[in-house]
């Protein structure tokens, strides 16, 4: 599965911003997805997670009732809206595929297959 990450940008605080995630190769339905970011000097977080229908999802504490992870099998692609931005989102966000786990992780071990990442940045 091959991943790329989009809609990353400057935005200021309280703004909204998508993310989407095209994916190519495998059937992109059979496998989990998830986004995670890595801010400046920091380690990689996990951010939301869904599984491969689109009916279960998980959220950080620090995003949950801002963000929303969606997908779209038919266009394997996955989705991530961000509202309410705040500075301390800014950082890039990767989008993650798992195809050997049923639960929803928010390890990065569990996701085989990695996007390369697109900036999101929030002024104050």
């Amino acid at each position: 599965v091959q991943l790329q990450a989009s809609g990353g940008g400057l935005v200021q605080a309280g703004g909204s911003l998508r993310l989407s995630c095209a994916t190519s190769g495998r059937t992109f339905a059979n496998y989990n997805a998830a986004w995670f970011r890595q801010a400046p000097g920091k380690e990689r977080e996990f951010v939301a997670a869904i599984n491969w229908s689109g009916s279960r999802t998980s959220y950080a504490d620090s995003v949950k009732g801002r963000f929303a992870i969606s997908r779209d099998n038919a266009k394997n692609t996955v989705f991530l809206q961000m509202n309410s931005l705040k500075p301390e989102d800014t950082a890039v966000y990767y989008c993650g595929a798992a195809g050997g786990i049923l639960w929803l992780s928010k390890f990065m071990s569990d996701y085989e297959y990695w996007g390369q990442g697109t900036l999101v940045t929030v002024s104050s």
